[in-house]
């Protein structure tokens, strides 16, 4: 199957648009790789700082230049349940080394903190900048030049990307990524949102509604809905960073270990002393990145990656914009119906055919680049494959099957849940901002309102509470952007907006905050830019203005008059509770510098 012509054509002006800069990145990058290893070059001093917590093989080993040493970068910690199987990680990956003749050593670790935890509270104000501090906190690791390739155990929100960015500006390196795995199964997705909504509404309790969390969220293991975290584990699939079949198998069992050791295996074999030589930096080019957009369309994933992915591609010196990834949803159709866009889990998913049917169907109708480099080798294709625990103890690969498990969960590019991914640019006097519609109802993709200006969460909550909100509204959040207050999160809207939508009130979102992988059957225009605290046009608008919310058609609009509405003072906020207390206070210069969202909302600079 030829390439289709919109993937080709995006394809095409990415990397007309990326020739400079991904040039002067390439040449970076192939510059530090030219020396061969850095141990080399270390002096005794230095090399045997390096080893001296090793065993006496190890040291022997580390004493050359000959054997391979591989870095491991790790988001381990025992609090969060996606990351808490990792702390058996770098044994298995240092036996794993030792069986190939290698040598493996955690070279650092970087924060993991949890939206899921810190949703509504002060604390969601370091979420978006954490990814930032993890990609600063990877190259700290990786900065000692002990290693030839490397491997990152990460799952969540911030942490694969801030991960990747750090790989890519090491991207002379090899590099695998290495996930732990979904939880198996709770209560119902449909369950836990009943439950949040009766809450909402008055009509039960905390004592209740904890119960129903404790059961949804129960053990070691990823979230199993569809949010960021998941949807990260898919991106690194189909960008070709795990091992194929990877992503979604569960937590502590054998196939899992065995996944594990053979990721350490292969990274080692990717390094410049052997045959095989793939940094990531080469590897993740123009086409992976493309390849990781099509995916995030093809599942409903999650809307924090119009962040993310703009900021891994500027990290490997590719300019990617929200115009291609609109472009590319228009082209690409849902095929896969995860929650918060249908009522299945990951690991039903997972169990319908999961990654490897996934990309098999996409690579049949040229809506993938099949012609990439991998960790597996050249070409996509060896990803449409199935992981099984081998006789042997090892894994073993068998081709995925080309029928869906469940027709609700995972469909075809001919039977679609919907013609295009759902996820859309809007344009207009507003600015820009992004909405993901796979979980709107068609009929309320299009909302025209008057504006109700809420200051924060807690005042739509108390709006809420005390039965002001009665008829049609959009809700307009201003100033929760990067440069306002580290864009949080804005998830304690979703029940008492579900709750009134329910109710018949035709209700939207406008913010320039972030709504993440979880968002759902309200919609939310999200991202808005440029911001209110740079005197964004959502700075301008007022309680009662007409405003127009349009997925179908791409606008994002007031209905006022534009002079008037030009003609308006933009209005200011007091953000000094946003600067202290939580840690918010060490984080002033990443308020200060970070990026517009369309541009990744990065503090990396241009």
């Amino acid at each position: 199957m030829s390439l289709h012509s919109t993937l080709a054509a995006v394809t095409e002006r990415i990397t007309e648009r990326s020739r400079d800069s991904r040039t002067r990145y390439l040449a970076r990058i192939r510059a530090a790789g030219e020396a061969g290893p850095k141990r080399s070059t270390l002096s005794c001093g230095n090399l045997a700082h390096g080893f001296a917590a090793c065993g006496v093989t190890d040291k022997s080993r580390l004493a050359g230049d000959v054997v391979p040493n591989l870095g491991i970068i790790t988001a381990y910690n025992d609090m969060l349940s996606a990351h808490q199987p990792y702390e058996r990680f770098p044994e298995l990956i240092r036996d794993a080394a030792r069986e190939v003749g290698g040598v493996a050593q955690v070279a650092g670790g970087v924060p993991a903190m949890c939206d899921g935890v810190t949703q509504g509270q002060t604390g969601m104000e370091l979420s978006l900048f954490s990814r930032d501090v993890i990609a600063m906190s990877a190259a700290v690791g990786l900065s000692h030049q002990m290693f030839d390739a490397a491997v990152f155990l990460g799952i969540c929100d911030k942490i694969v990307p801030g991960l990747m960015i750090a790989a890519l500006s090491f991207g002379h390196l090899p590099a695998v990524f290495v996930p732990a795995g979904p939880m198996p199964s709770g209560i119902s997705n449909d369950e836990k949102a009943k439950t949040r909504q009766l809450y909402a509404e008055g009509k039960i309790g905390r004592a209740e509604l904890l119960e129903s969390e404790s059961k949804s969220y129960h053990s070691p293991g990823t979230c199993t809905f569809y949010g960021t975290a998941n949807s990260n584990q898919m991106l690194m699939e189909i960008m070709g960073l795990h091992l194929p079949g990877a992503s979604f198998v569960h937590p502590n069992t054998p196939l899992r270990d065995a996944l594990t050791k053979e990721a350490a295996k292969r990274a080692l074999a990717l390094t410049a002393l052997g045959n095989a030589y793939t940094p990531v930096g080469e590897m993740i080019d123009e086409r992976a990145i493309v390849n990781g957009v099509v995916g995030l369309h093809a599942t409903g994933g999650s809307t924090n990656h119009t962040l993310h992915l703009v900021a891994i591609a500027h990290a490997a010196g590719i300019r990617l914009t929200w115009d291609d990834i609109s472009d590319l949803s228009e082209a690409v159709p849902l095929i896969a119906r995860i929650y918060p866009n249908g009522m299945a889990d990951v690991n039903h998913f997972q169990a319908a055919g999961g990654m490897g049917y996934l990309i098999g169907e996409l690579l049949s109708e040229g809506l993938l680049h099949e012609d990439v480099r991998t960790v597996n080798g050249t070409g996509l294709s060896t990803y449409t494959v199935e992981a099984r625990l081998g006789e042997d103890g090892g894994v073993a690969w068998v081709p995925a099957t080309r029928e869906s498990g469940d027709a609700k969960v995972l469909s075809t590019v001919a039977k679609p849940f919907q013609p295009n991914g759902g996820l859309t640019v809007l344009d207009g006097n507003l600015g820009r901002a992004v909405i993901k519609v796979s979980a709107v109802a068609p009929e309320r993709r299009m909302i025209e309102a008057p504006a109700r200006i809420f200051n924060s969460q807690e005042a739509v909550q108390d709006a809420f509470k005390a039965g002001e909100l009665t008829q049609d509204f959009i809700a307009v959040l201003p100033f929760q952007g990067p440069r306002a207050c580290g864009m949080p999160e804005l998830h304690k809207l979703t029940p008492a907006l579900g709750v009134l939508q329910d109710r018949g009130i035709r209700v939207a979102l406008v913010t320039d905050g972030r709504m993440s992988g979880a968002s759902g059957k309200v919609p939310a225009a999200i991202h808005v830019t440029p911001e209110a605290v740079d005197g964004g046009p959502i700075a301008r608008i007022r309680d009662g203005d007409m405003i127009r919310v349009d997925a179908t058609t791409g606008r994002l609009e007031v209905l006022v008059d534009a002079a008037e509405f030009e003609a308006r003072a933009p209005a200011t906020a007091d953000l000094s509770a946003h600067q202290q207390g939580i840690g918010r206070e060490l984080f002033a210069a990443f308020r200060a510098h970070a990026g517009p969202a369309d541009q990744g909302a990065h503090v990396f600079g241009a």
